[in-house]
């Protein structure tokens, strides 16, 4: 508790504290976006999105740096192509007589192959390592604000639609038949899905962003009854392995997000095991009791 004190007390770890309020924030996206992706079972859905966004990181270098559109951020390239990418795995998993797996898989490589190949053709080195595996030390005051208002907007689009969204989420055929745009908001959930990763990439990174989406999420949901129990039990999980994974990975001097995953990991992987040992134990008293009886 000393450690915690004096780390928000020293102005020498301003990096810090701001690393702690994005986790906090951040946590509120992946429990509400990432309890939406678990019960609809669109996790690989959420994973080509992610990989898109390296092409569009990759084409805002090139816009940047070869081109001269100083203003373009390759995180504002990120943001488009996510979107673009969610549009496209939206009408392809309702409409395309494809397969699907076939097409989105053909989506993921496509966009991580685009970003490399923009990359190339830019002038200069850039470390790719920030973009793929995050590094939440490095964010500023300014991505702070940037996943509050995501918060704000993810809130107010759940608290307004929510029995709409539940509705979709569980079955879509049912949705329909009451009337609800089924393909509307599962398409609306798509894009804030594609803009909840790539807000958080700074923080945690392409390749490892998935796992904060869906592991805090998939715990909560083995035990919550409603969806909106999950996503506060995600949201809260989601702290708590952020917290974790920052403060171990700054007193061990390891990087953030691995560090983070890693927790978030082991975490399900003790939920799913204890789950498994608690039902077998249950289906053990049970018989027993059947033979004494």
């Amino acid at each position: 508790m000393a450690d915690l004190w004096r780390m928000f007390s020293d102005p020498d770890l301003q990096f810090l504290r701001l690393a702690f309020w994005l986790a906090t924030f951040a946590s509120v996206a992946f429990g509400v976006m990432g309890s939406f992706v678990v019960t609809r079972r669109i996790s690989y859905l959420a994973g080509a999105i992610a990989h898109c966004a390296f092409g569009g990181i990759g084409a805002g270098l090139y816009l940047q740096n070869k081109i001269g559109i100083d203003w373009f951020d390759p995180m504002y390239g990120a943001a488009l192509t996510a979107v673009l990418a969610a549009v496209v795995v939206g009408l392809v998993s309702m409409y395309a007589e494809q397969r699907e797996d076939t097409v989105i898989g053909a989506l993921w490589a496509v966009g991580m192959a685009a970003g490399l190949l923009f990359i190339d053709l830019t002038p200069g080195y850039y470390d790719l390592s920030s973009y793929l595996f995050g590094d939440i030390l490095l964010i500023s005051a300014r991505d702070v604000w940037m996943v509050i208002c995501l918060d704000t907007v993810i809130i107010l689009f759940v608290v307004g639609f929510y029995n709409r969204l539940v509705a979709v989420c569980f079955d879509d055929e049912f949705a329909r038949l009451r009337g609800i745009q089924a393909g509307v908001f599962y398409m609306i959930l798509l894009c804030l899905t594609a803009l909840t990763v790539v807000l958080l990439v700074r923080m945690i990174g392409i390749i490892l962003v998935i796992a904060l989406l869906t592991l805090p999420a998939a715990i909560a949901g083995q035990y919550a009854k409603k969806i909106w129990h999950m996503m506060t039990a995600g949201t809260g999980l989601c702290i708590l392995f952020n917290w974790s994974g920052l403060a171990i990975s700054y007193r061990l001097d390891l990087s953030s997000a691995p560090t983070i995953i890693l927790i978030a990991g082991i975490g399900y992987l003790s939920v799913i095991a204890g789950t498994k040992v608690v039902c077998r134990w249950q289906k053990v008293s049970i018989v027993n009791g059947d033979n004494h009886e």
